[in-house]
């Protein structure tokens, strides 16, 4: 197995640039995965939000996640689960409208950091999308666009911890699943692994690297990209020991939004009358959908999408 594609963003201000480009076009066509180091988020601000996220969990969901496990008897399964994740979550909103004041149990200094990192991965996923845009040969900020609806993106974050599980080979710290939305950013633990993606039909490890940002891609950048960039399977395997901890920051289309395969990626009007894989569809309506299938195959998901095609919710595309 070739080794996991890490881009060296640094890289990409001088001669080396059109060597990244090159790797980056790469990871995003066989491995919808990638790993970026140098990416312009200080070192120590991120050891500031590991260190109040795995404290935060501590102080006020260990317990909480302990009696759920003893609760369900978890700890004594004797068959695989299949309806249920070993994760202790939180779900924070940033864009268009944030919810950081209503969360309950974060201090004010945890609010105030959760809420500049995310402003700085918000900056980090346009960037990557118009690198993306660059590949695709695209016009800078097509993806940006279309993505926006009639109120900008949506932007939020999963604030996940992965305890030690007694049973790891019968429950998953998450199920196999695609991303539903666009670009997802990942601050993943160095320390304790489980993040694997399924590649050429084999689970290979997405390696845990000090202060670096895992990018993987979603749904609807496989539909814009009409299949050349592709959204991957992956899961999280539970470990015996460590706790591991995952904030994973979701840049997705804004609700309304209307999402179809770019014209320009369609080789031609026969292609798109005739063999278009991919539907158009509002983002909102193919989160209805995923909320309940979302540990399935995705290729039903598309098709559904295509057969509501002629609904009349389709409205004009936002174009602002």
């Amino acid at each position: 197995m070739e080794s996991f594609p890490v881009i060296n963003m640094e890289n990409l201000n001088g001669e080396k640039r059109a060597i990244t480009m090159d790797k980056i076009k790469d990871a995003c066509e066989n491995w919808g995965f990638f790993e970026l180091v140098n990416h312009g988020i200080p070192p120590e601000f991120m050891d500031t939000i590991e260190s109040m996220t795995k404290g935060h969990y501590k102080k006020c969901m260990e317990q909480r996640f302990g009696e759920l496990v003893a609760s369900k008897g978890l700890e004594c399964v004797q068959t695989e689960v299949h309806d249920l994740d070993w994760e202790s979550t939180f779900h924070l909103k940033h864009l268009p409208v944030s919810n950081i004041s209503q969360i309950p149990d974060l201090d004010d200094d945890y609010r105030r950091v959760m809420k500049e990192f995310a402003l700085k991965l918000e900056k980090l996923a346009e960037e990557l999308m118009d690198l993306l845009c660059e590949n695709l040969g695209l016009e800078k900020g097509y993806l940006k666009k279309a993505f926006y609806g009639s109120q900008g993106p949506n932007f939020g974050t999963k604030v996940s911890n992965y305890p030690p599980c007694p049973k790891p080979d019968l429950i998953k710290g998450l199920r196999a699943h695609t991303d539903a939305g666009g670009i997802i950013l990942l601050f993943q633990d160095d320390k304790v692994s489980g993040l694997q993606l399924l590649k050429d039909g084999q689970w290979v490890d997405v390696p845990p690297m000090r202060h670096s940002i895992v990018v993987n891609l979603g749904d609807q950048i496989e539909v814009i990209t009409n299949g050349k960039y592709k959204s991957i399977l992956h899961r999280v395997v539970a470990q015996t020991d460590g706790n591991r901890m995952s904030i994973a920051s979701f840049y997705n289309p804004g609700s309304d939004a209307v999402i179809y395969p770019a014209p320009a990626l369609v080789e031609s009007e026969a292609e798109e009358a005739s063999k278009a894989v991919y539907p158009k569809f509002v983002f909102e309506d193919y989160m209805r959908l995923y909320a309940a299938l979302k540990f399935q195959a995705k290729e039903p998901r598309f098709q559904a999408m295509k057969a509501m095609e002629s609904s009349p919710s389709l409205g004009p595309i936002a174009t602002a």
